[in-house]
């Protein structure tokens, strides 16, 4: 099954959401993801991850027009702007929006780099939550 998980920046709640597939949907899941208007990956979702045991560094900020071709089963808006801004894909492609805070928004608030990396800690514990529940939690929609 390939997922396409999309979110504004794609750097960062699209990217844990394409690792946490990677990591334990393997075999299950073809997971992709991307942006609205990417800007790069974000250091503090890396790093989240890697305490994890999941690897996102390598991963690259595409835009959405860049996976045009590729038949998804699905789209997963992560975040709010993204669900009301996605694209029309051709085909079959069914559309689910599961979002999640904004990291990144929301550490700009933070007082130390330790209540930070709570917030990004706390929304990638979230997100991989939502994906240990894949497939099976799109098809009860």
């Amino acid at each position: 099954m390939k997922i396409l998980f999309l979110c504004t920046g794609n750097s960062c709640r699209s990217q844990m959401a394409e690792g946490w597939a990677r990591h334990v949907k393997a075999g299950i899941i073809e997971p992709w993801s991307a942006g609205t208007e990417p800007h790069g990956l974000n250091p503090l979702a890396v790093k989240v991850m890697a305490e994890a045991g999941v690897d996102i560094s390598r991963g690259q900020s595409k835009h959405v027009n860049e996976l045009k071709t590729i038949d998804f089963d699905w789209v997963i808006t992560v975040c709010d702007a993204a669900n009301e801004s996605c694209p029309v894909f051709p085909g079959t492609v069914k559309r689910y929006h599961a979002g999640f805070d904004d990291p990144p928004r929301l550490a700009k608030n933070a007082g130390s780099e330790q209540e930070a990396l709570d917030i990004y800690r706390r929304v990638r514990d979230e997100i991989r939550a939502f994906v240990e529940t894949l497939p099976d939690s799109l098809h009860a929609k």
